[in-house]
């Protein structure tokens, strides 16, 4: 018997420029381990802020059957702020530390309440997450972003709650904090909802909640089993979709066909009636008629046809728009076979034995980096780049190279993407670019409209076009943790689009799904020993 721990009755929300977000959401989360899933842009995160009781709902009310704790996927660290306000017991600490020192302050003894064990809790839970190089009084700004997220996590999994809700919580997580994460996660025995696109974090919840334009809802089972539900749904809209618009070619054969049968009918007594020479008040009666019979024809058929159409519209609404993406680049031609090397290179701002690296990419050769964060791999994405220069050794790389950093610099938010090609490549057609350009996802509005109004998966779309669709074609593809921001149908995009692209691949990702369906030949791995290239 699971409990209800949180109610959404008829909730609705209105963003500040007037837009409705959604309306007339009706849920009810219980204990259930729960994915909540979505496009970006649909409101997740405004969703679980409401649900935390953060925000109220513009109609309809959210109720709490108990405490509930939320994580944002943005953690402060701002000047000022410690390790203990991130965990969330910054003002019993410091309570605490009011008390030791002699206060006897009402006000710090409210604070603290029973919890006089909390600095011991604090460290013992740090220690626990490998984090026990930091105390209570560690300042935030020194902080690292995955390191800020694993303290915030820490915070969460202290509080004496009954509900949490953790918004991306993996988002800056190298691939053993969020091994760690999971196993923590799952010895959670209370409330949990996860806003994720973390497929193999989804995989280990029990029920998978999709929010959409049409409302909420629930799909039991774990990602694997959403995806699959997901797909024979869409799957039959698409089929239904189809169907609804073969009917209506049908039946606007047999409207236009019932038309000009009418239309002859009424030629044919016109003319009998001239022939037969009625009298003209006939003749007269006759054509009005003719042409009352006419006209209730038309009304019928405009009633047909707009019910056809609506039923059209109804299954279109029904069928999932993923973006359909795909490289949209000529091949990669003939060249040299060995596309990058680095002999001997020490990598700036690297420690340890991970300083050092010799590598050779071979044409069609594709690598994932893979180790943990503060490792050196960007480092290594941007010597290879040409963005840094290596401290010693040898940087050569013959061919035309593009490179995506995590924030997808580059890109003049000003600016639309036609722009920026076009003064990329002088005298460039505009007309195929933009054709090019709606293979990739980007219709003519994206194409066209500032680069800062576009989503996260529109963004990366528009930094590989710039690429890819560069004269000579790129054939060396730097990607640095491209998946991170993009909603799930755009991951799914993504990997297909790199399936498709011949040229020589070097993706660094913590994300194992995403690694395992981007066809990937090797693995390149850093560690304190240094760095070691296996084949997949």
């Amino acid at each position: 018997m699971t409990t209800t721990l949180l109610t959404l009755d008829s909730v609705s929300y209105v963003l500040p420029d007037g837009r409705a977000l959604f309306s007339g959401l009706d849920f009810s989360f219980d204990t259930t381990p729960t994915g909540l899933v979505g496009r970006n842009g649909v409101g997740k995160s405004v969703l679980a802020r409401l649900l935390a009781g953060q925000l109220t709902p513009a109609g309809g009310r959210v109720v709490a059957h108990g405490v509930v704790h939320y994580l944002a996927q943005d953690i402060p660290r701002d000047v000022g702020l410690t390790v203990a306000d991130i965990a969330g017991q910054g003002d019993i600490v410091r309570a605490l530390a009011r008390i030791e020192a002699g206060s006897s302050d009402p006000n710090d003894f409210d604070t603290v309440g029973d919890r006089w064990d909390v600095a011991r809790r604090l460290g013992d839970e740090l220690a626990r997450h490998g984090l026990d190089y930091l105390d209570g009084a560690t300042a935030a700004s020194s902080l690292s972003g995955g390191e800020a997220t694993r303290v915030a996590l820490v915070g969460a999994f202290l509080s004496d709650v009954d509900m949490l809700i953790l918004d991306e919580p993996s988002n800056h997580l190298d691939h053993a904090s969020r091994q760690a994460l999971v196993e923590r996660l799952m010895a959670w025995d209370r409330g949990l909802i996860v806003v994720s696109h973390d497929r193999a974090l989804l995989r280990r919840m029990e029920r998978i909640v999709e929010l959409s334009e049409q409302g909420l809802r629930a799909y039991g089972g774990n990602y694997d089993d959403y995806a699959q539900a997901r797909d024979a749904e869409r799957d039959a809209a698409a089929n239904q979709l189809a169907q609804r618009k073969a009917e209506r070619r049908r039946e606007e054969r047999l409207l236009r066909e019932r038309t000009e049968r009418a239309e002859r009918r009424q030629a044919r007594g016109a003319r009998e009636g001239r022939e037969a020479n009625q009298a003209p008040i006939l003749l007269g009666r006759r054509k009005e008629g003719a042409e009352n019979s006419a006209a209730r024809l038309r009304e019928q058929n405009e009633r047909s046809r707009e019910t056809l159409d609506q039923r059209v519209r109804d299954a279109a609404m029904r069928v999932d728009r993923r973006p359909a993406l795909h490289m949209a680049t000529s091949s990669t031609g003939e060249g040299p076979q060995r596309v990058a090397l680095l002999d001997n290179v020490v990598l700036p701002y690297v420690r340890g034995d991970a300083r050092a690296i010799s590598l050779t990419i071979l044409a069609g050769q594709r690598i994932g980096v893979v180790g943990s964060n503060g490792s050196g791999k960007s480092t290594l994405l941007r010597v290879l780049a040409g963005m840094l220069a290596p401290l010693q050794g040898e940087r050569h790389v013959p061919v035309p190279v593009a490179w995506l950093d995590q924030r997808l610099e580059g890109l003049d938010p000003a600016r639309s993407l036609v722009d920026t090609m076009t003064d990329d490549q002088p005298g460039i057609d505009e007309g195929a670019l933009r054709s090019r350009l709606a293979l990739m996802g980007l219709d003519a509005h994206a194409a066209i409209s500032p680069s800062g109004s576009l989503s996260g998966g529109q963004r990366l779309a528009a930094c590989l076009a710039r690429g890819i669709l560069a004269d000579p074609p790129v054939r060396l593809l730097l990607l640095d943790e491209p998946g991170n921001h993009l909603d799930l149908p755009a991951l799914e995009a993504l990997e297909d689009m790199l399936r498709h692209y011949d040229g020589s691949l070097v993706v660094v990702s913590h994300d194992e799904v995403f690694l395992e369906r981007i066809a990937l030949t090797h693995r390149l791995e850093v560690s304190p020993d240094g760095w070691t290239l296996e084949p997949c």
